[in-house]
Order: structure tokens, then sequence, then C-alpha cells
């Protein structure tokens, strides 16, 4: 097997390809081999050591996969009927950047027919933050006023989408030359955050009462920024920290400026204005196995039925995995970026 590996903290030189024996699965698991694994900005945070929870160096990073069943371990749970062929998403807790994965048998979901494996490797880390932000803590309904920072990215994409299924009008932040991708995807009110000042062109559009439920990646002082955006009864949802890593490696005075910046945020303020703010940590959930099942059990129905569509953003080889990491912290994707294997 072949894996991509985090051998120190620093720029996307640091990831190395290695190989090493494969790996052979136990009772109720199943090995994969992988075609496609997804890139997310933790990746890169995880890459410049700056992401709580991290395995020791060296590891191999990466949430999510997809690819072929090809072994099958003994003692399947009863009910699983899964054998060699099958086409499969493997969600994981690290170890998603290589071509052999073992995986509890019921831990995968099937990926739908005439669904490429790149589409399988968008689909886990951005939809199920997205759902669970959105969902199950934002409460989203019909009608509601949604924000979404980063509304080009990969879970800016999704959040779009599944706003969407709910009948919420949206607004998304993104640079003027993704605006036409992020309408395309559900955005109604794309706002230049470069050139605009979302919280006024919130407001302005709100006619001053603001939004239900703002999803925010980036920090620092867009922290409170957004919070001020919301509307009576509505809630921060904060998934990380972006700012903190404006370059391709660990830039300790930026990153202690925007913690700084960071706000706190009082009990006695919430009550008072009926705002909230919450926190998801997706790499932090995996004991909650029930909760993940169910909300990828909805999102692979939705993917099925064409509710979902997850976007490729852009295709890198295995090889090219610092390359991938460059392009995204370069801010030049336009929805998931995605590893391939051969």
């Amino acid at each position: 097997m072949k894996a991509i590996y985090i051998t120190r903290n620093g720029g996307p030189e640091v990831l190395e390809l290695r190989s090493s024996p494969d790996p052979e699965p136990g009772a109720g698991q199943i090995r994969v081999r992988v075609k496609a694994c997804g890139v997310n900005f933790a990746d890169m945070m995880m890459r410049m050591g700056l992401y709580p929870g991290a395995p020791a160096l060296p590891f191999v990073p990466g949430y999510e996969a997809a690819g072929v069943v090809d072994a099958v371990g003994p003692d399947l749970p009863r009910g699983v009927a899964l054998k060699a062929g099958d086409r499969v998403v493997v969600p994981c807790n690290f170890g998603g950047y290589s071509d052999t994965l073992l995986a509890k048998a019921t831990d995968v979901f099937p990926i739908p027919e005439g669904k490429s494996f790149e589409e399988a490797a968008a689909l886990t880390v951005n939809y199920l933050t997205a759902y669970l932000a959105l969902v199950e803590q934002g409460h989203l309904k019909e009608g509601r006023k949604v924000l979404i920072h980063g509304a080009a990215g990969g879970v800016g994409i999704a959040a779009a989408q599944i706003s969407k299924i709910y009948g919420a009008e949206v607004f998304g932040t993104a640079s003027a030359s993704k605006h036409a991708a992020a309408r395309k995807e559900g955005v109604d009110h794309p706002i230049d955050y470069r050139t605009e000042d979302f919280e006024a062109v919130v407001k302005k559009i709100t006619g001053g009462r603001g939004v239900d439920i703002v999803l925010d990646p980036v920090g620092g002082n867009n922290f409170a920024r957004s919070y001020r955006c919301l509307a009576v009864g509505g809630k921060l949802i904060a998934y990380g920290f972006s700012a903190a890593a404006p370059g391709k490696s660990r830039q300790l005075l930026s990153l202690l400026w925007h913690w700084l910046r960071t706000p706190s945020f009082s009990p006695l303020d919430m009550m008072t204005s009926n705002r909230g703010v919450i926190g998801l940590h997706l790499g932090r959930m995996t004991g909650e196995t029930e909760a993940l099942k169910a909300a990828m059990t909805v999102l692979v129905g939705w993917w099925t039925e064409g509710r979902i569509r997850p976007v490729v953003g852009a295709v890198y080889r295995a090889e090219e995995a610092g390359k991938a990491h460059a392009f995204i912290q370069d801010r030049g994707n336009t929805g998931k970026v995605v590893l391939t294997f051969a």
C-alpha cells in the first residue's frame, strides 16, 4: 500500500508518499482499495501544527475516501452483505490519504449507481459539517435566512444546497470571481468579502433584521461581525479558524494576532439579545457513531435522489498532494479538492 504522510510541520513540501505492506482485514472489517480521497482545510492546519488533537508525527491525514472493497474479514455483523467489488464511501478518523484502508463493515456507505469516486470523496466532511451545523444545531426551517462564509468552498456549497432543500434564503461571502458558481449552488445574495462589508449588506437586504444562522469557518474578528449579523433568536455556528493560516506554513505572529482579535461571548449578552454561539468540530465527534450514521444515511439518500451534488473543484494525483494543499491555501478552489490513486 501507498500512503501520504505529514513527516513534520511545515509547508506542502513536508508531505511524503511512502510504501508499506498491505493490511489484512480483521473480524468485522473490510479492506478498501481507495480510488479518491478528500482534501480538507483541516489537513492544512494539521500539516502546519495548528490542529488540536492531530496524531503524533509522522502520520497519514485524511477524513474521507472512496473506493472498492477488495477483501472481507470474518464475522461480519448480521445484515451486512458487503462483498469484493462493492463501491463504498469510507468516513475515517485520519488515514484517508492512502490507497488502501481498513474499515468497520458497519461504517461505510454505498456509492449510488452512476456517481463517481471523486464525487464520493467530496461527500463526507463537507456535507456532514453543513448538515450538522444547519439542521441539527441551527434547526433550519423553511423561510429562514442563512449567511454562509466561504460560500464557494466545499462546505459552503454543501450548506447552500442543503439550505435550498429546506427553502431558506441564502447569503454567501466569496470573491467576485466565484459569485456565478455560488449562485448556481443556491446562494441568493453573493457578497464580495474583499470589497463589501458583509455585515452592512446583510442588514440592508434584511431591513436591519439580520439572519437566523451564520456558518463561520474564518474566526478572529470575523466571529464578532458574524454575531452582529444575527437576528433575534439567531445562531452563530463556528466550525473553523482559517484566519490563523493565511500562508502555507505556520506563522505564529499571524496566529497570535487573530487569536487576540477573537471575541469572548458573554452568556448575559447572549441571554439579553436572544442570540447564541455554537461550536462544531467534526473531528471530535467520532464517538457519536449513531448520530453520524443517521446524518450520513440522510445525505446518501439525497445524493442518490439528486437533491445534493458534491462539486469537485480540482483533482490531483496522490503524488501531487503538496500541489493540492498549495492550491487550497491560495484560495483557488471552487468546490472540493480530491486526490486520486491509480
